[in-house]
C-alpha cells in the first residue's frame, strides 16, 4: 500500500480489526520511510460498478461520492455516522446484487432517496432538491406535498 503522505510503496499493517458491521477489515499502517500512520479499510467488491450519468457519461461508481452526498444532506441532523454507513452499505450490495455493471445514476438516486427518507425527512427534502433540480421555494412545498406521503406509503413506516 502506497502512503498516502510521502507515496513511498512499502507500509507496514500494525493492526487489523474488522468494522463494527463487519462489512469491511480497518488496517492501520505505518510507513518504513517517512514514519507516517494512516488506516485504510478492505471491502469485498462483488463486480466493478459504472454509473451512467443522464448525458450518458460513464463514471466509475464511487462509494465515498455517496457518502459524501448523504452527508451533505445530513448535515446538522442528528443522525450518527454508522448509520449512514449501514445504508450506504446496503445501497451498495443492492446494486452489486442487481446482476448490472452498469447503473443509470437515476437509480442511484431513488436508492439514496429511500434511505434518506427511513433516516431524516429534512436530509430527504435537502437531497431531493438538489436531484430534483428545486429552482424556487414553491418547488420545495409542491414536493412535500405531491412526492413526501406517496414515497412514504410506498416505502412503508419510518423508523422514527
Amino acid at each position: 500500500m502506497k502512503c498516502p503522505f510521502c507515496q513511498h510503496d512499502d507500509t507496514q499493517v500494525k493492526d487489523s480489526r474488522p468494522t463494527e458491521d463487519n462489512s469491511a477489515i480497518r488496517r492501520r499502517r505505518l510507513c518504513q520511510n517517512c514514519g507516517a500512520r494512516f488506516t485504510t479499510f478492505e471491502r469485498v467488491q462483488l463486480r466493478e460498478l459504472t454509473v451512467i450519468k443522464s448525458g450518458g457519461v460513464r463514471e466509475p461508481f464511487d462509494r465515498d461520492k455517496l457518502i459524501r452526498s448523504m452527508q451533505i444532506a445530513l448535515r446538522k441532523r442528528n443522525v450518527e455516522l454508522e448509520r449512514v454507513e449501514r445504508v450506504v452499505n446496503s445501497i451498495v450490495r443492492r446494486l452489486e446484487s442487481s446482476g448490472e455493471s452498469e447503473i443509470p445514476a437515476q437509480t442511484v438516486g431513488q436508492l439514496v432517496m429511500e434511505a434518506l427518507l427511513q433516516l431524516d425527512q429534512v436530509a430527504y427534502v435537502r437531497f431531493a432538491s438538489v436531484y430534483k433540480n428545486f429552482r424556487e421555494a414553491k418547488d420545495f412545498s409542491e414536493f412535500i406535498e405531491r412526492d413526501v406521503e406517496r414515497d412514504r406509503e410506498r416505502i412503508g413506516p419510518l423508523d422514527d
